[in-house]
């Protein structure tokens, strides 16, 4: 299964230039989501008025979140110590869920590849 995170949904909804694996990903169902990437979506999406898409996205599976705050902080820690800085704890919990999961995450966001240093994480 794949994690398909915020930055990637954002390039498909606008020209799909960087997200083109997506619909392949769709077609195999093979895309997962969770709350927080729905959270970074949704308000934008009902601003604009795009109920179908919301609810399309509602139907794409979730994989469940089960924060470990401690092992967040250690993460962010880690990432401190080897220079991989301004790491957001969205994206932290991110990269904890797809690991928790065993998903690979397909982001087009620099902080995953910079997770990688500490959080071996599967890409797509």
């Amino acid at each position: 299964m794949v994690l398909v995170d915020t930055s990637i949904w954002i390039d498909y909804f606008r020209d799909g230039k960087n997200s083109s694996g997506l619909e392949l990903l769709i077609d195999e169902n093979l895309i997962v989501i969770n709350e927080i990437i729905l959270a970074e979506l949704i308000p934008y999406l009902k601003i604009k008025q795009q109920t179908h898409v919301i609810q399309l996205l509602n139907e794409v599976s979730q994989t469940p979140l089960d924060i470990k705050w401690e092992e967040i902080i250690q993460l962010q820690i880690k990432c401190l110590k080897s220079g991989a800085n301004g790491i957001g704890i969205p994206d932290l919990i991110i990269a904890q869920n797809a690991k928790q999961n065993d998903c690979a995450i397909y982001s087009l966001d620099k902080h995953f590849k910079l997770l990688n240093k500490v959080l071996k994480i599967k890409f797509y």
